[in-house]
């Protein structure tokens, strides 16, 4: 189902977010999903962001359990599985040499602050178990099937610094599902790369969320940005759908 039609105030899409705002007469371009060239990439579905014992969950929680992420995260997997369609994990990772680089932005400079995503090294798995760079638990049965791919880490927020891209291109990927944490960060950065490398995107915004501080909305900026960036955003609900139905 293709939808290349603009739509306009009195056509509202599907929106996510607090302000469930009309949306934008822009267009949508729409996504037909191909078979063989599609595949469902998440970013970062691990502790630290997804469980109240990770270290950010005093931001993130709060819109974590208003969009049903975690529960989407795991629909969105069984979904890529049940439809044959490769799954791709873009994890976050910081080693001991991470924390000795002489200068970071904002959240780089909190995330090595809290100690979120640490590891004691790219070789060494001591200590990863359960730990806040760990995957929750009820994903590990489809990130740990032998089939999934997990790239290398991206260590700032896009994956430019890791080989998502090569890993898409090497099974003739075009198209990309995309969900994961946070979505104004990884999940932004990932689509703006994507889409810059040649790449068909879809965002699936209630399979992601942001850190919410007075002041700062990050997920109400991430759905903006989705609208104005993405082939089109969907829910995962109608993600499943499409993935189902791809001819």
């Amino acid at each position: 189902m293709s939808q290349s039609t603009p739509i306009n105030a009195d056509q509202p899409a599907i929106v996510y977010g607090s302000g469930r705002k009309p949306d934008a007469a822009i267009p949508r371009p729409g996504l037909d999903l191909r078979r063989g060239r599609v595949a469902v990439v998440v970013t970062d579905p691990q502790i630290d962001f997804l469980s109240p014992q990770g270290v950010s969950w005093s931001v993130v929680g709060q819109n974590v359990t208003d969009n049903n992420t975690v529960e989407n995260i795991g629909k969105l997997f069984a979904a890529s599985k049940d439809s044959d369609v490769p799954l791709f994990i873009s994890p976050h990772y910081y080693y001991p040499h991470d924390h000795k680089w002489r200068f970071e932005g904002a959240l780089e400079r909190l995330m090595h602050d809290i100690q979120m995503f640490d590891r004691p090294g790219a070789l060494d798995l001591n200590g990863f178990e359960g730990s806040g760079a760990d995957w929750l638990e009820q994903y590990k049965p489809f990130i740990n099937d032998g089939e999934t791919v997990v790239t290398s880490p991206h260590k700032v927020y896009g994956p430019e610094s890791n080989d998502l891209t090569l890993q898409l291109r090497k099974r003739g990927i075009e198209q990309v599902v995309l969900a994961g944490m946070s979505a104004n960060l990884c999940v932004e950065s990932h689509l703006r790369e994507l889409l810059e490398q040649g790449f068909e995107v879809a965002v699936v915004g209630d399979a992601t969320a942001a850190a919410q501080i007075p002041g700062y909305d990050g997920y109400e900026a991430a759905i903006t940005n989705f609208r104005f960036l993405a082939s089109d955003l969907w829910s995962t609900g109608e993600a499943i759908e499409r993935l189902a139905q791809r001819p």
